[in-house]
């Protein structure tokens, strides 16, 4: 809601967006200074600054929601990109949605259990034949994402007398679409999780995926945040504690009664009547307010399905009713605050900006233990997260998050454009580096600090400040956004592999080390390295990854072989097509259909004794050049 429009806030002026009382202020002074003034003329008197354009009181509860229709008035442009992007699209009701997943009868098996795509009178459904559920058919009433894949939610119709009119809790769907492949795989297997013995119909849509994916008062994501330790979790969890504790922003009651008030509001609309702890205690209305969501909230109780504008900006009906009363990324409530702890300096605009990008891209979802740097999940200060969708809290844990947003790169109001992002590789994203690095824009400085030739791969910001060795959605890996150096000891001493080895696939450990000591005022320590890479350190970098890695780890640096095309490099991945991790069988399958330059006919889902024989065949048979 900062985009320009008739009614709009804000005007340009020589590029910069200010308020538009400053913009008259400014605009009269050029108009005088134009016209000129008599030489006696008294030196005029020097204009006070306006005040700053008043902000929303109250951006957090239900009330305070307009829904995002509501902004296509003033927003037209900004609206229509919206309104096709796969962030707002994030869930959509089946029944209108466009869905690129073909429901034709395709069928796919994890172990003994089958799972079957079908359409029957215009109704997408999904037969699942399982060992140990029985067989059972759903309809689709929900679709869920739309980037990278779909995932799905559906009723199940299996004894109904009517399967395309019956209700039902919705249910997350046990298969993917993926886009890349343009093929199914079963849902389970899109995070760290180990091989599964068969198939099973999810968690409750509204309790595990509704948070993230769709609008919601940010009140009704708080209600752990405020009661405190102990409180269970919820489908509005927030995940804000899995910073460091110097980088929470900590959830503070400001005002109870009007908490109170708040609550139990928001719980009477949840429920359809009163809260049974509305004049108790209030750790007990929190707690109430936790089982009811858990009970209530659901498709009919969002502010909006699928992403709205308020999801980012927050609650903004009073901007509605008066554009000049700002909206705030700053959450504003008379009830609570949060923010920085007491003492800290006040927040910059690109801090507020992507602590609302963290609410939901700060994945560390899956039972999978381990992070980068060596860390755990279970740790009080976890490492960065391995796969897609953890970027922003990664972001916050590095060093540039106070002064560059998100949006510096990301178009938060349309689909990211491949080809602007692929650019922020090249000479795009060290310009926006050297904005708050001004010294390396010289030429001689940059080559100095990079020791790469100037237009190289190695001389670009991001290949060494982000680099990509997290797994994506689409089996291809994405930048890790824990903006750092590749010479930290964190990163060196405590994971695999080499950061350097990603764009140097024929170097030993001992080479990249070496040569960092040599260009840098860093020393590592020989004992660390031999834990990971064990004793020998002349060993190349990424085949010993591969050899002795964590699960994380080895993707990232089989990731890397494929996208170099080491041919020698077949054998040892071979053996990953029946990785534990299903998530890594994929990562090989697509490194090696990279090198071999032609299709793997191998199915990867399957279990792993089936893969690794096949595996084996293949590599016997078909992975000659």
């Amino acid at each position: 809601m900062v985009e320009s429009a008739p009614r709009c806030y804000e005007h340009q002026v020589l590029g910069w967006r200010i308020p538009r009382a400053a913009a008259l202020v400014a605009a009269t002074a050029g108009l005088l200074a134009a016209c000129g003034r008599a030489p006696d003329a008294a030196e005029p008197t020097p204009a006070l600054a306006p005040p700053p354009p008043p902000r929303v009181a109250s951006n957090i509860l239900r009330a305070d929601y307009a829904g995002s229709a509501a902004c296509a008035d003033c927003h037209a442009d900004l609206a229509a990109a919206w309104a096709g992007s796969p962030m707002h699209l994030m869930t959509r009701d089946a029944a209108t949605a466009r869905v690129e997943a073909p429901f034709d009868g395709a069928t796919f098996r994890v172990h003994d259990d089958t799972v079957t795509m079908e359409t029957a009178g215009g109704h997408r459904f999904v037969r699942l034949s399982s060992t140990s559920a029985g067989e059972r058919r759903y309809r689709v009433t929900k679709i869920i994402g739309g980037r990278y894949r779909e995932d799905f939610a559906g009723v199940e119709v299996t004894h109904a007398r009517d399967p395309f009119t019956a209700g039902g809790r919705e249910r997350v769907m046990p298969m993917s679409f993926v886009y890349s492949t343009r093929s199914w795989r079963y849902k389970g297997y899109s995070v760290m999780t180990p091989e599964r013995p068969g198939m099973r119909p999810g968690a409750a849509w509204a309790q595990k995926c509704i948070g993230c994916h769709n609008t919601l008062p940010y009140l009704a994501l708080l209600f752990d945040d405020l009661l405190g330790p102990g409180a269970p979790s919820y489908q509005g969890t927030m995940s804000d504690r899995l910073l460091p504790p110097a980088r929470t922003w900590p959830v503070e009651i400001a005002d109870a009664e009007a908490l109170r008030t708040a609550l139990v509001d928001e719980l009477t609309f949840l429920r359809g009547a009163p809260p049974e702890a509305a004049g108790g205690p209030l750790p007990a209305l929190l707690a109430e307010a936790i089982t009811t969501a858990r009970r209530h909230l659901d498709g009919d109780r969002v502010v909006e399905l699928g992403i709205g504008c308020e999801s980012c900006h927050n609650g903004a009906r009073a901007h509605v009713d008066d554009p000049d009363v700002l909206p705030s990324f700053e959450v504003r409530s008379a009830a609570l605050r949060i923010g920085p702890r007491p003492g800290a300096r006040a927040p910059t605009e690109a801090e507020r900006i992507n602590r609302v990008c963290a609410r939901c891209h700060t994945v560390l979802f899956s039972a999978y233990p381990h992070t980068w740097e060596g860390g755990r999940r279970d740790q009080p200060t976890p490492g960065g997260s391995t796969t897609n969708s953890g970027e922003a809290r990664d972001f916050l844990l590095g060093g540039c998050a106070s002064e560059l947003a998100c949006t510096a790169c990301h178009d938060p109001h349309a689909r990211d454009r491949d080809d602007r992002l692929a650019a922020l590789a090249g000479a795009g994203g060290d310009a926006l580096c050297t904005s708050c690095h001004p010294a390396l824009a010289d030429a001689a400085a940059a080559a100095a600090h990079t020791h790469h030739p100037a237009d190289s791969a190695g001389a670009r910001c991001l290949n060494c400040h982000m680099p990509r060795k997290n797994m994506g959605l689409g089996y291809e890996l994405v930048r890790y956004h824990r903006i750092g150096s590749p010479t930290e000891r964190a990163r060196v001493e405590g994971a695999r592999p080499l950061e350097c080895a990603l764009c140097h696939p024929d170097r030993s450990v001992a080479e990249l080390v070496t040569t960092m000591e040599a260009w840098w005022p860093v020393r590592f320590d020989r004992v660390a390295l031999r834990r990971l890479y064990g004793d020998d350190l002349g060993v190349n970098a990424l085949a010993a990854t591969v050899a002795r890695g964590k699960a994380h780890e080895q993707a990232a640096a089989i990731g890397a072989l494929g996208e170099h095309r080491v041919r020698a490099a077949v054998p040892a991945l071979v053996p990953h097509l029946a990785h534990e991790y299903p998530l890594v069988r994929y990562y090989a399958h697509h490194a090696l259909e990279q090198i071999v330059g032609r299709p793997v006919p191998l199915d990867v889902g399957l279990p792993a004794a089936e893969i690794r024989a096949a595996a084996e065949r293949w590599l016997a048979l078909d992975a000659a050049p």
